[in-house]
């Protein structure tokens, strides 16, 4: 069989939290990231899909949550990824932690790792999230959105997932066959209890680590959690090349599946965590225009026809916007 074609690296991370509002606000106004998608579950329309991403929607900055509110807290442990980290500009760290004071997040000292200062902090719901400080070139592919705080700070997509696993080998194998690269080790610093750090590379530039750990940490799906991460495979060809690859392990892909701004692929790797593997295209333009990206809630192909009967089941949100903040000062 022929070798996939690498992946470049991270696409989305799903994650699952509590109250929409709160959620909205935070990805928002605190941490000034672009609401491109405002939708629904499609396995669960009763239940919002926000994605939240850079000024283009590009692939490797899209953070997405489903707000299922009456869920319980979750925690973090084995078989879930435990971390999710983003670029920030070099020198931009202080501005985060002085934004955190002001907004009343909680965060953690920073730490180095891989020679990279990183700033770990949690969301309202308490998901774990890091910030790190990278060279970000002239030509990155991510443009940042300056609603909210200043282009030279911008979050500019992702940088890492870290995966808690309980025997990391068979994992760290697959990774290899997805076209990652080990590329270091180092001891843990202060955010598991895994003894040692194992980092593994993409092809591309954004999103492009993944770090494993290993654990038996027990852990429980629930707010707060990543529900799973997703990986860029560009094209259909790259991506049914990569499902066969995938299934070579011994692992069980689901067909491909329509998403509507792109197309996925789903398993359960060999430590339990849920993997997706998704195209570049179509892409958040699909159906809104770039000005427009986040600014009505999107029903996708058939869930249209019960718009009136889905939005009657939607808690009411407002979307942060920039000149309503200034009023409000």
């Amino acid at each position: 069989m022929a070798e996939p074609t690498p992946t470049p690296g991270i696409h989305h991370v799903t994650c699952i939290a509590g109250d929409p509002q709160e959620n909205l606000d935070f990805w928002v106004e605190t941490l000034g990231l672009r609401l491109a998608k405002r939708s629904i579950n499609q396995d669960d329309p009763s239940t919002y899909h926000f994605f939240f991403t850079d000024a283009a929607g590009t692939p490797g900055t899209s953070m997405t949550f489903f707000p299922w509110e009456n869920l319980s807290r979750g925690k973090v442990g084995t078989g879930q990824v435990s971390r999710t980290a983003f670029r920030v500009p070099e020198g931009s760290l202080d501005y985060w932690e002085d934004r955190f004071d002001e907004y009343g997040v909680d965060y953690d000292d920073r730490v180095e790792r891989f020679g990279e200062t990183v700033l770990p902090f949690s969301d309202p719901d308490g998901l774990p999230v890091e910030l790190v400080e990278v060279e970000v070139p002239d030509d990155d592919p991510t443009v940042p959105w300056t609603e909210f705080v200043p282009e030279d700070v911008a979050i500019r997509g992702f940088h890492s997932v870290t995966l808690w696993l309980a025997d990391p080998q068979p994992t760290e194998d697959l990774l290899e066959t997805m076209g990652f690269e080990r590329v270091g080790t180092e001891e843990a610093q202060g955010d598991t209890p895994g003894d040692e750090r194992t980092r593994f590379a993409a092809t591309g530039s954004v999103g492009k680590y993944v770090d494993v750990l290993p654990t038996i940490e027990s852990g429980r799906q629930g707010l707060g959690t990543v529900h799973h991460v997703a990986f860029q495979t560009p094209t259909d060809e790259d991506q049914e090349a990569m499902r066969k690859a995938v299934q070579s392990k011994g692992l069980r892909p689901t067909a491909q599946i329509n998403r509507h701004w792109f197309r996925s692929v789903y398993f359960r790797e060999f430590g339990g965590v849920l993997f997706e593997l998704a195209t570049s295209d179509p892409g958040y333009t699909a159906d809104e225009p770039l000005d427009d990206l986040g600014g009505r809630l999107v029903l996708p192909g058939e869930f249209e026809g019960r718009r009136e009967q889905i939005e009657a089941g939607l808690t009411d949100v407002t979307v942060p916007r920039a000149e309503s903040a200034e009023a409000d000062d």
